[in-house]
């Protein structure tokens, strides 16, 4: 028995469009504004996106993701979508949403405030869903961050996924990426493929979860999180699937590839045991210590793994049997708050 995973970045609300553009940059593919994703939301049936949103969170419980945290586009009505689509499975869904609403350049560069209209947006948004999914710095001003920061509720955004993000935040502004994102004093940053390692020290020190999605951003030929740097600095790591545009929500396939490209790509080895927390107990913090974690107080979120699974027999190394060897095939049972929601014993 372990504990449910939690599966800290998604964008389920994309699993219409499963492989579209596999060959396309990380900017056409999914910018907040001008990402052919966001046509394929625009102009697709609401009960479509409906139906595959369903059908996403169905798989992750099958595949032992008890609770995820999922950026959710399209205002309001986008979180709705999410909501009514989840309504039902025995999932857990952190809804992070956002107002429709962008700044270029220029508003940047003036530190423009965010307008009246999109402050009252922000403030009904806020109260219909589990906290704030921002984009990333550089779609707002260092006045809109700060707004955003005095919000109380959860806060999340995206910082230094990519080389050229992170270069524009330093042409525009003269910051790094993550520090303009701790602007909106968040309690996760997600991705850090590209952050520095003052950048880590300074997550660190304000305390700041990390969230890394590897299959994403080698999907997307933009790199690999420098986990064991991450480390180092004394981050709490996280892991996330990401959009299911590109991958399946997957945690074995995702701490499986993890462990591996780490070590390959840095030569510095990371224990399987440190990678299993990444996608279960380091969420508690995050979370209010509910999930995560088989403890008092928790929830009753658990996965039955067969040991004696052809793949995993005879098992010397738990953590490393569960980490590069397990899959949902081996998943015998699925608990969510204290009730079987699949497989059997």
């Amino acid at each position: 028995m372990m504990p449910g995973f939690v599966n800290s970045h998604t964008h389920i609300g994309d699993s219409i469009g499963k492989d579209v553009g596999i060959n396309s940059g990380v900017e056409s593919k999914i910018h907040p504004v001008s990402g052919f994703k966001q046509r394929i939301l625009k102009n697709s049936e609401i009960s479509h996106l409906t139906n595959f949103i369903k059908n996403s969170c169905i798989s992750m419980i099958r595949k032992g993701i008890t609770t995820f945290i999922d950026f959710r586009e399209g205002g309001l009505e986008g979180v709705n979508i999410l909501q009514n689509a989840s309504s039902g499975i025995p999932i857990r869904p952190i809804v992070l949403g956002r107002i429709n609403y962008y700044q270029d350049s220029k508003l940047i560069k003036k530190n423009d405030s965010l307008p009246e209209s999109q402050k009252i947006d922000l403030k009904n948004l806020v109260k219909n869903c589990d906290g704030l999914g921002i984009s990333g710095p550089n779609e707002f001003s260092d006045s809109v961050l700060k707004h955003f920061s005095k919000q109380k509720t959860m806060r999340a955004i995206h910082s230094a996924e990519t080389e050229q993000s992170n270069n524009l935040s330093k042409k525009t502004t003269q910051k790094t990426e993550t520090q303009r994102a701790l602007l909106a004093k968040p309690d996760l940053l997600i991705h850090m493929t590209y952050a520095s390692k003052s950048d880590l020290l300074l997550a660190a020190r304000n305390k700041v979860g990390i969230v890394v999605c590897p299959r994403a951003n080698g999907a997307l030929a933009e790199g690999i999180p420098n986990v064991s740097l991450m480390m180092k600095a004394g981050c709490d790591i996280m892991i996330g699937t990401d959009n299911v545009m590109i991958n399946s929500a997957d945690m074995f396939r995702e701490m499986d590839y993890l462990w591996k490209v780490s070590m390959g790509v840095n030569k510095t080895r990371i224990s399987p045991k440190s990678i299993l927390k990444m996608a279960t107990v380091n969420a508690a913090n995050a979370l209010g210590n509910k999930v995560g974690t088989i403890q008092r107080n928790s929830f009753a979120d658990c996965i039955f793994i067969e040991k004696h699974a052809i793949d995993l027999e005879p098992m010397h190394n738990p953590y490393a049997a569960i980490v590069h060897r397990a899959s949902e095939g081996t998943i015998r049972a699925v608990m969510f708050e204290g009730e079987l929601v699949h497989g059997k014993f």
